[in-house]
């Protein structure tokens, strides 16, 4: 795997990023505080999160943490960041407690990403960061989309009136994986694989590593559906009919794509140095080893929208909200990253420090 940022500095931007709060029962406000309060030696670019100030004071002094905060609209966050921590304001209280989801976390989480949105799409941020949502929470209170993902691409189509096709993207220093399908049964995964959907997500994953992750063409490794890629049809027949013509598209459009591969021999890491990204058939089969390799501080990263959008790759981790024993570690990537692929993209950068 290419490393796409040669240069180890964030460049200097001229917007702020926009942090969703996420979940404010998980970690998400943990480690926000955290990153804010460790933004120098984690070498962070300026960014305003979107909450609630007593919520998070409070939260602060659970923690234990010694966190200035300062209500702020995005145009004031880059003057404040450096004294204190620029908080968007909701318009509403938040009151869940560590661990204790209420009434207020589903309008807190929705409301939270929807401002980021409008935000930069309205030019006021230069890319969206989001925490950790619970969607079993979310769904409770009418929530009607499976999950980020999809309601970032919904937003895009009440804002702007585009309907784009959103790609997950799970990135670290070690392996980027895009999973064909995502959240859904194993059993319904070969009904709904087809090779359309592999040619579009192709595409999609070779634009944007072009044009945000500075990999001109970059080397697309294609996952088999079954064990050793179907061993020519003997172990089922959708590589074959399915994986292997979506590859041979792929090619025939010039992007560098080759499979279908074994899964099981292409995460060792002389395999992994031959390719930039996998495009794995479905969920596990991406996600295990991505979490294997990078469980503290692999990025998720949605391809595909007319903005840049990442978030730590963990969940709310109701267990340990507000006991100080979350790790900011996967925030602090997904706030870099960010930075870098904004300036990448070529949106919202001035130079390079």
């Amino acid at each position: 795997m290419r490393q796409p940022f040669a240069d180890s500095s964030l460049p200097s931007l001229r917007l702020p990023l926009a942090l969703t709060l996420g979940e404010p029962a998980g970690i998400g406000p943990d480690i926000a505080l955290a990153c804010w309060r460790r933004r120098k030696d984690l070498g962070l670019p300026s960014f305003y999160i979107i909450g609630d100030i007593p919520f998070l004071a409070e939260r602060a002094r659970l923690l234990g943490l010694d966190i200035p905060l300062m209500l702020a609209e995005p145009e004031q966050a880059f003057a404040g960041f450096e004294t204190a921590l620029p908080v968007v304001g909701l318009g509403h209280p938040v009151t869940a407690g560590p661990g204790k989801p209420d009434a207020s976390s589903a309008p807190t989480a929705i409301g939270a990403i929807r401002r980021a949105v409008a935000d930069v799409t309205q030019g006021r941020a230069a890319a969206v960061v989001t925490n950790p949502i619970a969607k079993s929470v979310l769904y409770s209170a009418g929530f009607s989309e499976p999950g980020h993902t999809e309601y970032l691409a919904r937003l895009i189509h009440e804002m702007k009136g585009e309907s784009p096709r959103p790609v997950m993207l799970l990135w670290s220093e070690e392996l980027a994986v895009v999973p064909v399908t995502i959240h859904i049964p194993l059993k319904d995964i070969p009904a709904l694989l087809t090779e359309d959907l592999i040619v579009e997500t192709g595409r999609i994953v070779a634009r944007d590593f072009a044009t945000r992750f500075g990999i001109e063409r970059p080397r697309i490794a294609v996952a088999g559906l079954n064990p050793h890629a179907g061993e020519d049809g003997t172990l089922g027949q959708e590589d074959l009919l399915v994986v292997k013509p979506a590859v041979e598209r792929l090619k025939a459009e010039g992007i560098d794509a080759r499979g279908p591969l074994s899964a099981d021999t292409m995460f060792h890491p002389a395999a992994r140095a031959t390719y930039d990204v996998a495009l794995c058939m479905y969920h596990d089969q991406a996600l295990i080893p991505s979490k294997t390799l990078a469980f503290d501080h692999g990025v998720n990263v949605t391809l595909g929208l007319p903005f840049i959008r990442t978030s730590p790759d963990h969940g709310t981790a109701f267990d340990i909200a507000g006991t100080g024993k979350a790790k900011p570690d996967s925030l602090a990537a997904a706030l870099r990253l960010a930075a870098r692929l904004a300036a990448n993209a070529g949106t919202h950068m001035t130079a390079t420090t």
